[in-house]
């Protein structure tokens, strides 16, 4: 990892649902850092390779089209070769297809420089191996965790506030099984580092797992 100004890289790793995303970004709103918000890169990616109806397991046309796949981040919006795709990234089938293409090793790798970038100045990431592969010498680990139920019970909750119908049992379903792909794949498995801070979030708010985080970051003052 390249060296840096001063200024920490905090990594946030966990299962879906585990409020990495949302506890991410707002650690990062208050410690001035930029927030890497990688599930939006794998799902940007899902979401064009289902329009492009490209399998998961077609490993050289899904190659080609990363070739010309332009992501940027910009006030909480995110952008894919000029369309903002912020809302269609959380959508069901996206859900359900994700870990399927995130379990491609030429994906994961391609995508390890647009993850790295800025490093240098400091920043907030969260994913599922962050901690592991992508900056391995992070100041600051935390895995971030969550019975199955109450995981499934926040997704549940923010497709409520979208105006949606969800159906709670197939968001559980859901889940166990992005659990699964995600902790056996054989690519960056989805686990702890060996020196992350393990955070179990089923009973606390989310101002609560933020002041834990914002806590351990004080040190980086």
């Amino acid at each position: 990892m390249p060296p840096r100004a001063g200024k920490p890289v905090i990594v946030l790793d966990g299962p879906a649902g585990a409020g990495k995303s949302s506890v991410g970004r707002e650690v990062a709103r208050r410690l001035g850092l930029p927030f890497l918000d990688t599930g939006a890169i794998y799902r940007a990616i899902t979401l064009f390779m289902l329009r492009d109806e490209i399998a998961p397991h077609d490993v050289g046309r899904l190659t080609e089209r990363l070739r010309s796949f332009h992501l940027s981040f910009s006030g909480g919006r995110v952008t894919v070769c000029g369309e903002d795709v912020t809302n269609a990234i959380r959508a069901p089938e996206i859900d359900r297809e994700v870990s399927l293409y995130s379990a491609v090793p030429e994906l994961r790798s391609s995508i390890l420089d647009i993850q790295r970038q800025g490093v240098s100045e400091g920043l907030v990431a969260e994913g599922r191996d962050m901690g592991t592969v992508v900056f391995p010498d992070a100041d600051l680990k935390i895995f971030l965790t969550a019975s199955p139920e109450a995981r499934a019970r926040r997704r549940y909750d923010e497709r409520l506030d979208r105006g949606e119908t969800p159906d709670y049992e197939e968001i559980l379903e859901m889940v166990n099984r992005r659990d699964a792909i995600d902790s056996k794949r054989d690519i960056a498995p989805l686990k702890a580092a060996c020196d992350a801070i393990c955070l179990d979030t089923t009973g606390m708010s989310f101002e609560d797992v933020v002041a834990v985080i914002l806590g351990h970051a004080a040190r980086f003052a």
